[in-house]
């Protein structure tokens, strides 16, 4: 498993792992449609100030991994494809993305139910924040994880 940059190959296959009705389950999120997602990875996603790169396994695009800035505080998110599940991928990815982004404290929000993100995030160094429930109002319940202390 190696990281490397994103590039424009990348994103047919990041579009269609969003499409994926349990991942998106899992994630609590709502896929985009095509137009919307290559709209939002362009303008938004691989900006110069964020961190942002591909997972490969052999020579085979499994996921993406980034960080950005949002409210004053740096996050991180991952999405590997469900047919790479269980794999230790996003366990591996996400030690390896650590060297590369140096900011801490570092943060991911984390739906309740997808124990295997938070095992992921646990096993990395993350610890659950305490007093800091779901930051949206569609209901889903989550947890705030960080990485580093606030100092």
């Amino acid at each position: 498993m190696f990281l490397r940059d994103v590039t424009d190959e990348d994103l047919p296959i990041f579009f269609e792992h969003q499409r994926d009705p349990e991942a998106l389950r899992m994630a609590a999120f709502s896929s985009r449609e095509r137009d919307a997602f290559m709209t939002h990875w362009r303008t938004k996603v691989l900006r110069p100030e964020n961190v942002t790169r591909t997972i490969v396994m052999g020579r085979v695009v499994v996921g993406n991994i980034g960080s950005w800035g949002e409210d004053a505080r740096r996050f991180v998110g991952y999405w590997v494809g469900r047919e790479h599940w269980g794999k230790g991928i996003a366990t591996q990815a996400l030690s390896e993305f650590l060297v590369l982004e140096p900011a801490r404290p570092l943060h991911a929000w984390v739906a309740l139910h997808n124990l295997a993100s938070i095992r992921v995030l646990e096993k990395c160094g993350f610890h659950a924040m305490r007093n800091e429930g779901p930051h949206h109002s569609d209901g889903v319940a989550e947890v705030l994880m960080r990485l580093g202390s606030t100092a």
